[in-house]
Parts: structure tokens; C-alpha cells; sequence
């Protein structure tokens, strides 16, 4: 597309010139001048094995099963401790010092890896974002130049009817003319 097009158009639809605007703009103006579906996002593009394990850890450990299923695994480790405290066989006797250290462990390892999920889904939102303003401007672009199109075809329709109007008032003036001339 000539740089001239862009700039026409832009300043048609957004009364700015094409230099001036932001990068989803000059992505609409792109979308308008093409006139073809809007594209969809690419899913993961940038996505590695660390990042979708991120994502699978976050999306387990934020789930109503692991929350059950570790405290279950809990209840099974403190009793069992429980249980053999006086045969003198507890693996980690109470204050269950080990299972302590296994849980701030836990902790220090899941913390980071929800963060990272949760940035990647923040940057994923704000692309969403930023794709659906661009499609939203498209269509109210497009739906303006639709009324334009439709305001310069009632214009024409409007001129057409007068010039017929006019042409029919000619008439019946000539009529009436000879009307009273052939009464005088």
C-alpha cells in the first residue's frame, strides 16, 4: 500500500495523519484498506517447555483437587507418624519437623512459578486487549464509511428527486400559464 493511501485513509476515518497514529490504529487502517477478516491471535507463540510447565503447575496447584489431594496426602503423613510414635518407627516424629521443611520448600518453589503463569497470562491478556481494540476500531471505521456511503447515495437520491421536482413545477407552471392565457 502507497504511503499516500494510508495517509488519505487515515485522515478520512480518524482525522489524523497516518504518522501521528498509535500502532493499533495504523493496524486497523491496514485492516480497513485490505477489507479481510481480522486475523486471530497466535497462541503461544513464544511458548517454551518452562513456560507451559508454569502454566500446568499453576493450573494444578490453583485447583480445588490438589488442595484436597495434599491435605489428604498431610492427614496420611501425620497419622501414619502418628500411628508408629510408640513403636519407635516414625520417620518424622511430632512437630513433624521433615514435613515442615517439605512445605516451606514447596512454597519457595510454587510461589515463583504461579508468578511466572500468571505475568505470561497478564501479557497473553493485554495482546487479547489490544487485538480486540484493533478489530473494534475496524468495524466502527468501516460502519462509518458505510453511513458516508449511505449519506452520499441520500444526497443523490435527494438531488434526483428535486431535479424531477423541479422539472414536474415547470411543467404545471407552463400548464398554468396556458391555462390563463386561454382564459384572458
Amino acid at each position: 500500500m502507497s504511503q499516500e493511501r494510508l495517509d488519505q485513509m487515515s485522515r478520512e476515518l480518524l482525522r489524523r495523519p497516518y504518522d501521528e497514529l498509535t500502532e493499533v490504529q495504523r493496524r486497523a487502517i491496514h485492516l480497513v484498506l485490505a477489507e479481510q477478516p481480522s486475523e486471530g491471535l497466535d497462541e503461544d507463540e513464544d511458548s517454551t517447555f518452562w513456560t507451559r510447565l508454569a502454566d500446568k503447575v499453576a493450573a494444578i496447584g490453583g485447583s480445588w483437587g490438589f488442595i484436597g489431594g495434599f491435605a489428604l496426602a498431610l492427614v496420611l503423613w501425620m497419622g501414619l507418624n502418628l500411628a508408629l510414635t510408640p513403636f519407635k518407627h516414625a520417620f518424622d516424629p511430632y512437630p513433624f519437623i521433615f514435613l515442615n521443611l517439605l512445605l516451606s520448600t514447596l512454597a519457595a518453589i510454587q510461589a515463583p512459578v504461579i508468578m511466572m503463569s500468571q505475568n505470561r497470562q497478564a501479557a497473553k491478556d493485554r495482546k487479547t486487549a489490544e487485538h480486540d481494540y484493533a478489530v473494534n476500531l475496524r468495524a466502527e471505521l468501516e460502519i462509518m464509511r458505510v453511513i458516508d456511503k449511505l449519506d452520499a447515495l441520500r444526497s443523490e437520491e435527494l438531488m434526483v428527486l428535486c431535479r424531477e421536482h423541479a422539472a414536474r413545477l415547470s411543467e404545471l407552471q407552463v400548464e398554468v400559464a396556458a391555462l390563463k392565457a386561454g382564459r384572458g
